[in-house]
């Protein structure tokens, strides 16, 4: 293990590794620190190449002592798949997009939850709990019953059912309440405070960040050891925004990739915009939203504890910040459905969303590599009903 300490992203205060940690004592997230030249002198391009194709590959620059448990579910190295169809439609050469939803529960909560879950395990905790909006709450239910551990999900009234049923499924204890997600995780913090669980919500813990930041590494590799021109990412709590910032940092540092990085494009529904607004204000912080709503329950956060960062890795990068509209995020699946046959997440619907409106705005252009996340299998969110009744019978084929 290369871990020298952990550190507060906003005061730069160090904690030791050794213990498990929430926020720093500055309420903002730790972020793991790695001793770089030791991890340089231990990797290489053509190292790397010849382990299996997993999230695991990159253990030099993963938390996990030697002695540690790996809890994993077969954390697979997702495609990056051509929109031909559908950039060609928009008047674009080339429209990639990296599909999450071929991890374990469906979507890229896996990568964070089995680093978040191996770190808890190895640290002799018993009793897991998050708030979720959907795909977490599965994702920690699952591992956490991998572990032999505990977990306690809390849902927002809103959260669609096939999550919620699946989070249950798993052995979690789940509640669904009447408050937006940052409410639930009120409660939850509450509990830990007490001492009734460990809370392992978003950035208030460091590990899920460092699970995360593997979406960064992969793309990397994947793409010949280069960046894109541009990432689009689905924004709520922005972890893997602000961890492949920092993948992107250690890659360079190591010696794997040159100081190229990709314009970072954090994309938010309008309709709960906390950092967009944030972003078109030049602040450093984001205000919470209030009357959170959007069909992209995932990014339904209406205050991000890693806002600041989230910010800052956009700033650094020459991105922005992008609200879109609901119908244009229905638009985004259903054209990427219906041209290159990828049934995107309402989530992955409002990056391919936030890409046209970046086109429009002149943001990005028609020849650039870009690159968009889908976050999870398009299969488990609600879909229309689109199909016709037939009478065999009476049916000729000529009528159909």
């Amino acid at each position: 293990m290369f871990v020298t300490h952990l550190e507060c992203s906003l005061t730069g205060e160090h904690y030791p590794a050794g213990q498990p940690h929430d926020l720093s004592r500055a309420g903002k997230p730790l972020l793991v620190r790695y001793d770089l030249e030791q991890v340089r002198s231990a990797i290489s391009r053509d190292a790397l190449a010849q382990r299996p194709a997993d999230m695991w590959k990159w253990r030099e620059l993963l938390p996990f002592p030697e002695k540690a448990e790996l809890i994993a579910l077969g954390e697979t190295q997702t495609p990056i798949l051509a929109l031909s169809r559908t950039a060609a439609m928009n008047g674009a050469a080339v429209l990639l997009v990296k599909d999450e939803g071929r991890l374990p529960t469906g979507s890229f909560k896996a990568r964070g939850m089995a680093a978040a879950v191996t770190m808890a395990k190895h640290f002799g905790v018993e009793r897991i709990a998050i708030p979720t909006n959907g795909n977490a709450g599965a994702a920690i239910a699952a591992y956490s019953a991998r572990a032999g551990l505990r977990s306690l999900v809390i849902c927002p009234a809103e959260t669609p059912e096939i999550n919620v049923r699946e989070t249950a499924a798993y052995g979690a204890d789940v509640w669904v309440a009447d408050g937006q997600i940052d409410e639930c995780g009120a409660l939850v913090g509450k509990g830990a405070a007490q001492g009734l669980w460990f809370d392992c919500s978003t950035l208030k813990e460091p590990y899920r960040l460092e699970g995360k930041k593997t979406m960064g590494f992969e793309l990397v590799e994947q793409l010949g050891w280069q960046v894109p021109d541009a990432i689009f990412y689905p924004t709520g709590g922005g972890t893997g925004l602000i961890g492949m910032w920092k993948a992107f940092d250690e890659l360079e540092k190591v010696g794997l990739i040159g100081p190229e990085r990709p314009r970072m494009y954090a994309i938010q529904a309008s309709g709960c915009a906390p950092i967009v607004r944030a972003f078109e204000r030049g602040d450093e912080f984001a205000e919470r939203w209030e009357g959170a709503a959007t069909v992209a329950t995932g990014i339904r956060v209406p205050k991000a504890v890693g806002d600041f960062l989230i910010l800052r890795a956009v700033r650094e990068s020459g991105g922005a910040a992008i609200a879109v509209e609901e119908a244009d995020i229905v638009a985004g699946v259903t054209d990427a459905a219906r041209l290159d046959g990828m049934l995107l997440c309402p989530e992955g619907g409002a990056v391919l969303a936030g890409w046209r409106k970046a086109l429009e705005l002149g943001l990005v252009g028609k020849d650039e590599r870009v690159l968009l996340f889908n976050c999870a299998n398009g299969n488990k969110y609600p879909l229309p009903e689109r199909s016709r009744k037939l009478t065999l019978a009476s049916a000729e084929p000529s009528q159909l």
